[in-house]
C-alpha cells in the first residue's frame, strides 16, 4: 500500500518541472476521427485536456467530425467524394457538416464543463475563423482554408475557459466553408507561438514497421521527417500530417506530438513524463 502510495508521488514529483515549465504556455490539440466517438477514449481525452488547465496550461482543442458526417450523409443515400483526403462539399453537404459539428461541439462543452473546467465552444456564427475558398486541382465546392482569426475573441476566451474550436470559417463575402480540422490546428498553433501542437490519432505515432509497436520512433527532428517520408517509412495519411507538424515548428511552434487517444491518459503521460509514448516532432 505505501510502496502504491510512494510510487504515485515519484509520478507527480517526475511531472513538476514540466508543469513549471508549461505554466500559462499555450497547447493546440487537434482530436477528430472515428477516436471521438468512442466515449471511453473521449472523456480520457477531456480529463487530460481539464488537468492540463488546471495546472496552468493553456490548451485550446481543434475538433473534426469527419465519420459522424459521413455516417449522416449515409441516411441521407448520399455518397461522400473525397479529394486528396478532402471532403467534396455541396451545399446539401455543408448543412450536414455543420449539424454535426455543432452536435460534437456541445457534446465536447457539456463534458469538459461536467469535470468542473469551463469550455467555451467556438461555431462558424461566432466568426472566430476567416476562410477562402480552397484552390486545388479539382472545386471542391464549399471546402476552404484560414486565412486569418479574431485574435481578441480568442485571447479572451483563453484567459477564463478552454476554447472547443469547430473547424468551419465563413469568407469575406460571408460565404461559409468547412475546413480540414488539421489545418485549422497547425494554422492557430503557427499563429499563436504555441509551445505544443497534439495531433490525437488511432495510432501509436511514427512506426518504421506498421506491424511492430516495438518500432515506434520517438524522437524525430526536422531534417528526419524529410528522409522518412522519402524512405516511405511515413506514408499515407500520416504525410500531410507530419509535413504540417514541421511547417509549425518553422514558424515557431516549440514543439509536436503525435499521440494514440487510445492509451488512456495518453497526452498527460506523453507531455509530463521524461520518455513520452507517442513521437515528438522537434527542431
Amino acid at each position: 500500500m505505501v510502496k502504491e502510495a510512494i510510487k504515485k508521488a515519484d509520478i507527480l514529483i517526475e511531472a513538476l518541472p514540466y508543469i513549471k515549465k508549461f505554466h500559462k504556455k499555450i497547447f493546440v490539440i487537434k482530436y477528430g476521427g472515428s477516436i471521438l466517438s468512442e466515449e471511453r477514449v473521449r472523456k480520457s481525452v477531456l480529463e487530460d485536456i481539464v488537468f492540463l488547465r488546471y495546472t496552468g496550461i493553456r490548451p485550446i482543442l481543434v475538433h473534426g467530425g469527419g465519420p459522424n458526417i459521413t455516417e449522416k450523409l449515409k441516411e441521407h443515400k448520399i455518397t461522400t467524394e473525397f479529394f486528396d483526403g478532402m471532403r467534396v462539399t455541396d451545399e446539401f453537404t455543408l448543412k450536414i457538416v455543420e449539424e454535426e459539428l455543432n452536435e460534437l461541439n456541445d457534446l465536447i462543452v457539456r463534458e469538459i464543463n461536467a469535470y468542473g473546467a469551463n469550455a467555451r465552444g467556438f461555431k462558424k456564427e461566432d466568426q472566430l475563423l476567416a476562410a477562402a475558398k480552397k484552390r486545388t486541382k479539382k472545386d471542391l465546392g464549399f471546402v476552404g482554408e484560414v486565412v486569418d482569426y479574431n485574435k481578441m475573441k480568442l485571447q479572451e476566451a483563453l484567459e477564463t475557459s478552454i476554447p472547443v474550436i469547430t473547424p468551419m470559417g465563413i469568407s469575406r463575402e460571408g460565404v461559409a466553408f468547412n475546413i480540414n480540422a488539421d489545418d485549422v490546428a497547425f494554422f492557430l498553433a503557427s499563429k499563436l507561438n504555441a509551445e505544443k501542437l497534439v495531433l490525437l490519432t488511432n495510432t501509436l505515432g511514427v512506426m518504421r514497421n506498421q506491424q511492430d509497436e516495438s518500432s515506434l520512433i520517438s524522437t524525430i527532428t526536422m531534417k528526419d521527417a524529410d528522409e522518412l517520408i522519402d524512405k516511405k517509412v511515413i506514408s499515407e495519411g500520416m504525410v500531410p500530417k507530419v509535413r504540417a507538424a514541421v511547417k509549425s515548428i518553422e514558424e515557431g511552434v516549440g514543439k509536436a506530438h503525435i499521440v494514440d487517444a487510445k492509451i488512456p491518459h495518453a497526452i498527460l503521460l506523453e507531455i509530463f513524463t521524461n520518455e513520452g509514448i507517442g513521437t515528438e516532432i522537434i527542431k
